[in-house]
This record gives structure tokens, sequence and C-alpha cells, in this order.
């Protein structure tokens, strides 16, 4: 089979795919995620998803065969709260994730009470509309040490050629005490810096940037907790000697954030 790209999407804010103002509002990245599966021109045999709103004090992965749902957002209409992907799990591939990261030497667990967070039924909703591709999630360790998220990457890269499609969820600017016309200035700082790094960088430098990334220009203006910087980390990981491109980018997300996603490796439709 076809090695697969990885990916780390901006997941945008909350259970947007369910109210029309967000979507209208959101179409950008709408139809930068509607065009992932046209990239990757195969219907994978799952998607392992890396989101910012999971982590363990060891990497967990969620094997529960028919995952429940975890509403993790505040403030959002009511029948955000009733919402179902119904995509199946996958208990045979959450065994071979963890015996993977146990391989690299990293701690996990499995997890069969986890349930699909919004980081990952947000952004699937709309690559996978119909709920036909099994989803496994894998949390991130407490401390979002980037040379372990990097480890775990490139432990679980061998799924890239069983047909596993690893996807890292966040996104690129997480501030939410600064968003709108306020997030302008370090956004854009912060989403420079991330471009030349992982477009413009050889594999080596990428690497050394990205573990040094909190000394980066506006990183902590960007990013005052990494929870949702970290999933990039395992995306490169997983292909950390590949080409990255930019698959979704704009600068006015939420009136003032500028924001990107990026693919790491060939897709058989660029």
């Amino acid at each position: 089979m076809t090695k697969l790209p990885t990916y780390f999407i901006s997941h945008g804010g909350g259970p947007w795919p369910y109210m029309e103002d967000r979507r209208r509002a959101l179409h950008i990245l709408e139809d930068s995620l509607k065009d992932i599966p046209r990239q990757i021109g195969v219907v994978p045999k799952a998607v392992l998803m890396i989101s910012g709103h999971w982590e363990a004090d060891q990497f967990s992965v969620m094997s529960n065969p028919h995952p429940p749902m975890v509403y993790d957002y505040h403030g959002f209409p009511e029948h955000t709260y009733h919402v179902k992907y119904p995509a199946p799990g996958s208990p045979e591939l959450a065994a071979r994730v963890r015996d993977l990261i146990h391989s690299a030497g990293l701690p996990a667990k499995l997890d069969p009470q986890q349930g699909f967070d919004h980081g990952t039924f947000t952004p699937l909703v709309i690559m996978y509309p119909e709920a036909d591709v099994p989803v496994v999630q894998v949390s991130l360790r407490s401390g979002y040490d980037p040379a372990e998220h990097l480890a775990l990457g490139r432990a679980l890269a061998p799924l890239r050629e069983e047909g596993v499609l690893i996807v890292g969820s966040g996104l690129s600017y997480h501030n939410l005490r600064q968003f709108g016309p306020g997030a302008k200035v370090a956004a854009k700082t912060f989403d420079d810096w991330l471009q030349q790094t992982l477009v413009a960088s050889t594999p080596e430098q990428r690497e050394k940037r990205l573990l040094e990334w909190s000394a980066a220009p506006a990183a902590r203006q960007a990013h005052p907790q990494e929870d949702h910087l970290v999933p990039l980390m395992v995306a490169v990981g997983a292909a950390e000697e590949e080409p990255a491109k930019v698959v979704y980018h704009e600068d006015n997300l939420f009136g003032g954030v500028t924001a990107s996603s990026f693919r790491f490796g060939q897709a058989a439709n660029p």
C-alpha cells in the first residue's frame, strides 16, 4: 500500500460544523479539510488522531469499538451537545498503536472509556461526513515535551504504510485570551516562524527549531499553553525526513488570527 502523508490541521473553534453561521465564516478551513481525502487519493484503513484536547500521564490509546462523544466546549447552542459522530473505533489498531509506542520505549496504555473530543469529530465530520472510516485517538502526554512527541510520531510512522492516516489536530495559534484583532501581530509573527521551520528548513533544522519552539518570536503569545501545538510534533515525527506543504492558510480567522495547516510527505493528488 502507498505510504500516506501525515497532517497537522488547525481544527477551528468548538463545534463549528454544526452551526451554519460559523460554518460560513470558516469556509476556507472547511474547503481545506474537504480536500484532504482528495489529496491522499484513497480511503484510509483508519484515521489516527492526536488531538490537543486529550492528554494523560502516559500516552493513552482509545480502544472502545464504539467511542462515545466528549462535548468539551462551553457556551454553544444546546443542539451541539447532542451531535453524534458515529465512526467506529478499532480495538485492533489501538493494540497495534500501544505496542508500537511501547517498542519505542515510551509509556502507553489502552483507554476503553475515552470518546471523540471536538478536536477529532469537528474536522472529521467535514473530512469523512459518512463516519465510515474507523477512528482511534492517541492522547498527548502531560508536560508536552516536544522530544517525546516527536518520538511518538517516529514510533507511529510504520502505520503510514498500513493505510492509516495520521493527523495532529490543534491550532497553529491558540491564545484564548487574545483572539480577534488583538491577535494579529503575534499570530502572524509565529506563523511566519512556523512556515520557515516546517517548509523552508532542512529536516535537521526543522527538528532543532521545534525542540526549541518556545524561544521562537511570539511563541508564548501564540501558545501560552502548548496543547494545541504539540500535535504538530507527532505529525512531523512520523514524517521527519519528508517535505512539508501548506494546505490551509488564512490571516483573518476569528477576526484577526493567522492560521495554517500542513501536510508532511507526498500526496497522491497534490
